[in-house]
């Protein structure tokens, strides 16, 4: 953003009002073109007989030079700012990683899977069955040719794959009672009622997708596997989370080396339909988009030793709300078994953890509610270094970059109507009860 204060007599062109601003204008000249996306005059508080004119632009430096001197042609006084001072958005965001600015633009990462999708590790239980590759390879082309604003496909799950689905399913919902948050307690239910939630049924993406949606405005995407942290993180700034759609192998039904349908479904989904934590998820995603490689990295730390293996104080016992836990038997039973080693999260502190994928975690962060943590992780992410904020803009589902006065007054002047809201709503009720 560029503020400069040109000061000048009255000369040639007359002013019909004061105070008038100008957004998203185009200045044309033969030699260059500048935007402008602010401009305020008013009656110069020195000199009655001159003006005060602010101008915020978008442009290089060099170019700036050019129209500065170009105005001191048409002015015999001119006073501005140290050009070193200029601050120009334009560059700024040059040098910013590439962020969807839209959800229709997860189209363009969703497709960058880093590893699994349909190539397995020779690890994996499902390397050398033929079989299970080629199911996988079916998944990973669903999730790779879907766009935006399209039905999630419908998938006929075969014997197999429900038959691994209902065990984890069976065992998962012996410990659930006992080891899980009452938030995701109260949603299961729900889950079973309006998308299929059962022992012998896997539920299909579009149905959740849209129970979501009704609930708290997340929406599901298919992914063919593991995203980067940066393009996973991304999407939880719309709203959307990625879901891989593939069944863990049969030959072992506990275990899996990576997200699977069971892990989504049964870890991640009932606390998607829970507003505070939804409000949670979508906080870090937004902290994340334009942030540095480090920055991305602290934050994708703090998710999963949250959203992935986090720990809450209810009724003065620990319950499990992470979805690596809510999904694992075995790590389930662990992390709440007195044994593992607890710590209160502190973003600071938690971004330094290593994260395991292949083992127990050697440590697990405790918070005292889904508020408190929100409330951490906000804090935590006014340290992240960006020469812009963020909001999201629910109704065109896309982020405004808030990098000069005009975007920041129209936040100010939507804040405004919606206090008008309340105070009026406050009127009302004072009024009914006789206040």
């Amino acid at each position: 953003m560029l503020s400069n204060k040109l000061d000048g007599p009255r000369r040639g062109r007359s002013f019909d009002s004061i105070n008038k601003s100008y957004e998203e204008k185009q200045l044309n000249n033969e030699d260059s073109q500048v935007k402008l996306l602010h401009i305020e005059s008013r009656k110069s508080r020195r000199r009655n007989s001159e003006l005060e004119v602010l101008v915020d632009c978008d442009s290089d430096r060099e170019t700036l030079k050019d129209i500065v001197q170009l105005l001191r042609k048409q002015t015999s006084i001119i006073t501005m700012d140290s050009p070193d001072k200029f601050w120009t958005p334009a560059n700024d965001l040059a040098e910013v990683p590439w962020f969807p600015k839209k959800i229709s633009d997860l189209d363009k990462s969703a497709c960058r899977v880093l590893m699994y999708g349909s190539d397995l590790d020779a690890d994996h239980p499902g390397f050398k069955d033929n079989i299970y590759r080629k199911r996988r390879k079916y998944f990973a082309d669903l999730a790779m040719s879907y766009k935006h604003g399209e039905p999630i496909p419908r998938v006929e799950f075969t014997e197999e794959e429900v038959k691994t689905w209902g065990v984890v399913f069976r065992e998962l919902n012996k410990l659930y009672p006992t080891h899980a948050c009452r938030e995701y307690l109260n949603n299961l239910p729900l889950l079973t009622q309006f998308c299929g939630y059962r022992e012998d049924n896997i539920p299909q993406l579009e149905d959740v997708s849209t129970f979501l949606r009704e609930r708290t405005g997340f929406t599901i995407r298919p992914v063919a596997g593991y995203l980067s942290p940066r393009d996973f993180l991304a999407g939880l700034a719309f709203r959307v989370f990625h879901c891989t759609q593939y069944v863990r192998h049969s030959s072992d039904p506990l275990y899996t080396p990576e997200p699977d349908t069971c892990h989504e479904l049964l870890g991640h989904v009932p606390l998607l339909a829970e507003p505070s934590f939804a409000q949670f998820s979508q906080e870090l995603g937004l902290a994340s988009l334009g942030a540095s490689d480090d920055a991305v990295q602290k934050l994708a730390t703090c998710y999963f030793f949250t959203v992935e293996f986090g720990l809450c104080k209810q009724e003065g016992s620990l319950r499990a709300y992470g979805a690596g836990l809510l999904s694992s038997i075995s790590e389930l039973k662990h992390s709440l078994s007195g044994s593992a080693k607890i710590l209160s999260f502190e973003p600071n502190v938690t971004c330094k953890q290593e994260c395991l994928i292949t083992t127990f975690q050697d440590v697990y962060f405790v918070s005292e509610s889904f508020e408190e943590a929100k409330f951490r992780m906000r804090e935590f992410a006014k340290t992240i270094q960006r020469p812009f904020s963020l909001r999201y803009n629910p109704y065109t589902q896309s982020v405004c970059v808030l990098k000069d006065m005009p975007s920041i007054n129209d936040v100010v002047e939507e804040l405004r109507h919606e206090l008008d809201i309340v105070g009026d709503a406050l009127c009302r009720l004072s009024a009914h009860l006789g206040v």
